[in-house]
């Protein structure tokens, strides 16, 4: 793809407490070989260097500060403050592969009709003797794996605010039930990093969310005679 034909896309990190992960996450975004990218950090109430981190990077690093009110509502801010044609997210203990961008571009420019592009996802976790151990890849819709235009995520949505883990689900959901034009890619995109501070394990206790964006799913369905 050209770079003079190429869209801008907007990369939101949410970042609550991750400075010790964030430098990979944003290294991987500004060496990917896809251009023009703008990446909009947004610190969800840290209290560690997670805005100096993302800070130290200059442009095309942009840092947004609030009060700490989750994840769904950081990547809302981010995406209010975006001002690229698509939308990538990333997790800010994640990283992702050399070409992600790129792939995942190249199918929705080639196709104007395509939503969302979202690829293989490969889980990994360092062991504490430094050995590091990888899952299989397999298809994910997650957000660092996922490349939306900003017009199919206006038709969809904002993510849900009350709702301490799953609100990408919700929003996935929200997708499917609006019958995006999705494509997958065979090629993995995203490396999902695996450890005891990843939100689902912090979040024990808000697995009851979980459950709530199934019975929403279920009752929207229900309403839609589906």
């Amino acid at each position: 793809m050209s770079e003079e034909f190429a869209p801008l896309i907007s990369v939101v990190i949410p970042a609550c407490n991750a400075g010790k992960y964030l430098e990979a996450a944003l290294r991987s975004v500004v060496e990917q070989d896809y251009g023009p990218v703008e990446v909009i950090v947004v610190d969800d109430g840290s209290t560690d260097a997670t805005a100096a981190v993302a800070r130290s990077f200059g442009p095309p690093v942009r840092v947004i500060v609030q009060p700490h009110a989750g994840a769904g509502a950081a990547r809302n801010a981010g995406v209010a403050a975006a001002r690229g044609g698509w939308l990538a997210f990333l997790d800010a203990d994640d990283v992702w592969t050399a070409h992600a961008l790129a792939r995942g571009a190249n199918l929705l420019a080639r196709d104007p009709n395509l939503d969302l592009v979202y690829g293989q996802v490969i889980e990994f976790r360092q062991e504490p003797d430094g050995q590091v151990v990888e899952s299989p890849p397999v298809a994910g819709m997650v957000p660092g794996a996922t490349l939306i235009r900003k017009s199919a995520f206006d038709r969809v949505g904002g993510f849900r605010i009350d709702l301490r883990v799953g609100e990408f689900i919700d929003w996935g959901a929200r997708a499917k039930e609006l019958s995006l034009n999705i494509a997958i890619l065979p090629e993995p995109v995203l490396r999902r990093r695996i450890h005891g501070q990843n939100m689902g394990v912090r979040e024990r206790g808000a697995r009851a969310d979980y459950a709530s964006v199934v019975r929403d799913a279920l009752k929207r369905r229900r309403e839609q005679g589906r």
